[in-house]
């Protein structure tokens, strides 16, 4: 009994450090989250080879798409190649300024390689914006994927001991 609560106490930290990591990037919540499938394996409740590599491969695109979704929005948001680059460098600068700069840094990195690119100010927000889009958009990728986690470990945990 004491390690069926000890197993489901480690899933449940695990995920609810997965869910905290979708908004601190210093903590990669999408990983951890994960983590809980191979727990669940390894503590002898097996998952298919196939469904752990489904998982890897959603693990790995949720992990990309947040590091290139803001830049690639802003792109859509017919931002120069300055805004662009603003806007993956604003990503990785905002990464130093928690809480705001999660939000400000793709912002104001497109809105300011707009700017340097020799765009008006209008098309520099739209840039902006785009990237903006693109941030919150990589936000709800990882809240899904970590959703997406923690039902598989909670559908496959016992019910009882």
């Amino acid at each position: 009994m004491a390690d069926y609560l000890l197993f489901g106490f480690l899933g449940l930290l695990l995920h609810l450090l997965g869910f905290i990591g979708c908004f601190v990037p210093v903590l990669p919540g999408p990983l951890i989250a994960y983590a809980s499938l191979w727990l669940l394996t390894l503590w002898g409740y097996p998952i298919s080879a196939t469904a752990l590599c489904l998982w890897s491969l959603v693990l790995i695109i949720v992990s990309v798409l947040d590091y290139v979704l803001p830049s690639i929005c802003a792109k859509r948001f017919r931002c120069s190649g300055g805004g662009v680059f603003g806007s993956f460098i604003g990503t990785i600068i905002g990464l130093f300024f928690l809480p705001w700069g999660l939000f400000l840094g793709p912002f104001l990195g497109a809105a300011l390689g707009e700017l340097l690119a020799g765009r008006d100010l209008r098309a520099a927000l739209k840039g902006g914006l785009g990237a903006l889009l693109g941030f919150f958009l990589c936000l709800l990728l990882k809240l899904l994927a970590v959703a997406a986690f923690c039902w598989q470990f909670w559908v496959r945990f016992p019910a009882c001991p």
